[in-house]
């Protein structure tokens, strides 16, 4: 699959999620979902909605964010009181995608990965990535295909299976585990 027809690039990228109001001065703590939470308190601003592509995108002026253990505890200018916080539990904090951290050689983003498809090392195609899921050990890229008797393909995306992932032609080579796509025994 040509790289135009991946995933189209999204307006925001999630960088976090609210969990919870901190205190009664309107912090937030935030489940951080980025590798860069330190540049959430140097933005000017973050934007708060229930999905990157909610029509109901909130902007919010950023005061200060703090690191405490792995959460954040995020202060918006405009949330000055727990009640305010409460209203914000579970919305996705995020960056307008032209003010994300630029990537270094290599890396990408989980939305360029969406509708690559995949070959094992030895050329054969196991079908295109329709998802990514976060597992906190390492992704788990969900590898789909009609042919076969497998039509779903969880793959570990670590070192030792992901070979090469290259988005400008639309591929990701792996090396499966053995066994990884061995039916069950009746």
């Amino acid at each position: 699959m040509p790289p135009s027809q991946s995933a189209a690039r999204p307006p925001y990228l999630i960088v976090g999620q609210v969990l919870r109001p901190h205190g009664i001065d309107g912090t937030l703590r935030i489940r951080i979902m980025t590798d860069y939470p330190e540049r959430i308190g140097q933005l000017d601003a973050v934007y708060l909605a229930d999905s990157v592509d909610s029509a109901q995108v909130r902007k919010a002026p950023v005061a200060s964010m703090q690191m405490a253990g792995q959460y954040g505890l995020l202060r918006l200018s405009t949330i000055s009181t727990r009640d305010q916080a409460e209203r914000l539990r579970h919305l996705f904090v995020m960056v307008a995608i032209d003010d994300a951290v630029p990537l270094e050689q290599g890396e990408f983003y989980l939305y360029q990965l969406i509708g690559l498809r995949v070959f094992t090392e030895d050329g054969a195609e196991l079908g295109t990535v329709t998802d990514v899921i976060e597992t906190g050990a390492n992704d788990v890229y969900v590898v789909r295909s009609d042919q076969g008797t497998q039509s779903e393909v969880l793959i570990p995306a670590i070192e030792q299976v992901i070979i090469r992932t290259d988005i400008e032609s639309g591929e990701i080579i792996v090396r499966l585990p053995e066994g990884l796509l061995d039916a069950p025994d009746a």
